[in-house]
């Protein structure tokens, strides 16, 4: 970085926002330099804070807007600002703009990270779909943070800094009643927050009280600070695009890879039918033991392994997984990983349903499938996080002719 053109950090530099990156940000340049801003939208012209310093890339804030977009509405949370609450990273956009910044990003990682080309992706029809209930009062599980002086409150952004608030407007209804907003909390400093869909909230205590979430038409009882959608649309929509896109049929065999409390295994089950078989895989001991009691009745096997282990040749015969004609692969944030998704596609199924939490690990995959001669066939996108920057995906992987 050229000494007459360096920044540190608090220095304020004019710029033209340009276009939306993963991660909630928009890219701006000054003299050469990547800024990587937080609340702006492209097109505007904005005062940037600088936050970080990088070798490659800065990042900042967008303190004050020179010329706003067309987009821009202001935030309705009063936290939501440069140095505020971390949580929402989209206040500023009104709720269209949202979803349209959301496909930007994942055509932009399919491209990027994983080879598309411009009229694969017009083929697909990259758009992300509301879920009902609106973008607010959506959050079904908070993980609220205590500051030194014990007020509650949700962290800055890349910070473990705590912003007290007085209200959370994504929180379920039922999460704002509570008075954990009100309390002080001098003796703990992460209070968790949970609204199941079958019982009122209710702070998620020491010894992890069981709750029951009801999807799919069954019931799945699980730990209270264990593993679930955290909108109330979101298991029954991704379930429902699953199964519309793999159509697992009577007699199939079927995978549920990072299966945790089996909620796509009890769809999997009620569509192969007893003539037809469900594996589950998880690696987690309190999802293996969630999904061996939901899915007892089904007659799912369940795995408690790595998906890298279940799925390695050396494994012993009786423990290797049963051929499949259909897979569900719904792996963490970080991806499932090219090992992975070599050895499903070795094993040969029909199709895979990718769920994807993270556009870039879905590209990442999604060109290691195509590299193993696969295509992908239909993408489904979802906006299970309204405000934030977050998307879920539901992709058809096949095998090529």
């Amino acid at each position: 970085m050229a000494a007459d053109t360096e920044l540190y950090e608090g220095d304020k530099v004019e710029v033209t926002v340009g276009p939306i990156a993963h991660g909630g940000h928009c890219v701006a340049r000054h003299e050469g330099q990547v800024i990587f801003v937080r609340h702006a939208l492209p097109g505007e012209r904005v005062v940037v804070e600088i936050t970080e310093l990088h070798k490659a890339y800065l990042r900042g804030d967008c303190v004050e807007v020179l010329q706003a977009s067309p987009d821009r509405i202001t935030p309705r949370c009063p936290y939501a600002h440069a140095n505020g609450c971390g949580g929402c990273d989209l206040q500023h956009v009104a709720s269209p703009a949202q979803r349209e910044w959301k496909a930007a990003v994942v055509r932009e990682q399919l491209v990027r990270l994983g080879r598309l080309g411009e009229a694969e992706l017009d083929a697909l029809g990259v758009t992300v779909a509301e879920l009902p209930g609106g973008d607010e009062g959506w959050r079904t599980r908070v993980r609220y943070r205590a500051d030194a002086l014990g007020r509650p409150g949700l962290l800055k952004h890349r910070s473990n800094e705590v912003v007290a608030i007085g209200r959370c407007r994504i929180a379920h209804p039922e999460i704002q009643a509570l008075d954990v907003l009100e309390r002080r909390w001098p003796d703990t400093d992460l209070i968790d927050v949970v609204k199941p869909s079958s019982a009122p909230a209710q702070l998620v205590q020491d010894p992890p009280q069981r709750i029951v979430e009801r999807a799919a038409g069954h019931d799945f009882t699980i730990s209270a600070g264990g593993f679930w959608q955290v909108h109330p649309a979101a298991a029954d929509t991704l379930v429902e695009a699953v199964l519309e896109l793999l159509d697992p049929r009577p007699g199939e065999h079927a995978w549920d890879l990072y299966g945790g409390a089996g909620l796509f295994a009890a769809a999997l089950a009620d569509r192969v039918g007893v003539t037809g078989a469900v594996t589950l895989v998880e690696s987690a001991r309190d999802g293996v033991a969630a999904a061996r009691g939901n899915l007892a009745a089904l007659g799912v096997r369940v795995v408690e392994a790595t998906v890298e282990r279940a799925l390695h040749r050396d494994r012993r015969p009786k423990e290797r997984l049963p051929h499949a004609d259909v897979v569900v692969l719904d792996p963490p944030r970080t991806g499932a990983g090219a090992a992975v998704v070599k050895a499903i596609t070795a094993a040969g199924p029909r199709a895979v349903a990718y769920v994807a939490c993270d556009p870039a690990a879905l590209g990442r995959d999604v060109r290691t499938f195509r590299e193993q001669g696969w295509k992908l066939t239909a993408l489904r996108a979802y906006d299970c996080f309204p405000q934030t920057h977050h998307v879920e995906c539901v992709a058809l992987l096949n095998p090529g002719e």
